[in-house]
């Protein structure tokens, strides 16, 4: 097996996850939604948790993972389909930038419909940390070869936001889990206006089809579709009705399009269809951001 990326403080001492076990279950989440409070600890490639307190643990973040987690559902029903998961993996570890303009807005990315993984999802930059790697280091590295930002030091602050316990495919209706990962989203806030960090964006066309950038009060409505409850929602008058985003054309330039909001409000459907919608766990990371501003 390779190196554990990460590794749960469950009897006193560190211990890997293997691929099938739910880290939100092994760290005591109950049936409730969560989010739970957990101590992590930091380091180079890897990270640590526990439901408890520990000494050299950094931050006490929110951990959450989705309603239809297929992990959490096999923990509750285990069966053949359980033993079909992977016994030679552990659970992958995952850093995103949510970087904030000098006027509150954030940077959404639309992953491109080609990729093997949540293809036509909009996400923040973000990706696997590698081994030995800071975890701040890799989302910056991330952030770069997405969309080309490099931050200059000095010019920026950042803050860790939480944990999302993400699985593809999502659902057990659409097939067992091919990928586990504990994504840690990091809040990176920007010197920089809107303006001054779009001019310099020049997204990578194998990874983003589209950016735009969304403001606190769509993204509170957007926060609050829940995924899982099925539920339609429909948009206040008090929201436009198509948002501003730039779309890569083949030929290798770019263009504005005009996205009904309406897109960013749907939830993730039952059945196996890659509709353009926003992840789950963006969702949860745009609720932490919009607690981070309210403090």
């Amino acid at each position: 097996m390779a190196a554990a990326r990460v590794l749960l403080l469950l009897s006193g001492r560190p211990e890997p996850v293997s691929f099938a076990q739910s880290v939100c279950g092994l760290l005591g989440a109950g049936p409730g939604l969560g989010p739970w409070p957990t101590h992590c600890g930091r380091k180079r490639g890897q990270l640590l948790l526990s439901a408890r307190p520990f000494p050299g643990a950094s931050a006490r973040l929110p951990l959450q993972r989705p309603a239809f987690c297929p992990f959490a559902a096999l923990d509750q029903q285990p069966g053949p389909r359980g033993a079909e998961l992977p016994t030679n993996r552990g659970v992958d570890l995952g850093v995103a930038i949510l970087l904030q303009s000098s006027d509150q807005t954030v940077l959404l990315t639309r992953r491109t419909r080609t990729l093997s993984v949540s293809p036509n999802l909009w996400v923040p930059p973000g990706g696997h940390v590698e081994l030995h790697e800071e975890l701040l280091d890799g989302g910056l590295r991330e952030l770069r070869e997405e969309t080309g930002l490099q931050l200059p030091g000095g010019q920026f602050s950042w803050v860790p936001l939480g944990l999302w316990e993400s699985a593809y495919p999502p659902r057990l209706s659409w097939g067992l889990p091919r990928y586990h990962h504990i994504v840690l989203y990091l809040l990176v806030v920007s010197q920089e206006s809107q303006q001054q960090l779009q001019a310099r964006i020049q997204p990578n066309p194998s990874e983003v089809s589209a950016f735009m950038w969304l403001g606190p009060d769509v993204a509170a409505a957007v926060a609050a579709t829940e995924d899982g409850t099925e539920t339609p929602r429909h948009l206040s008058q008090d929201y436009p009705v198509s948002l501003l985003a730039v779309e890569l054309e083949d030929g290798g330039g770019a263009r504005p399009v005009a996205l009904p909001t309406s897109t960013l409000l749907r939830t993730t459907p039952t059945t196996m269809e890659e509709k353009e919608r926003v992840s789950t766990g963006t969702k949860f990371a745009l609720r932490l951001w919009l607690q981070h501003l309210a403090r």
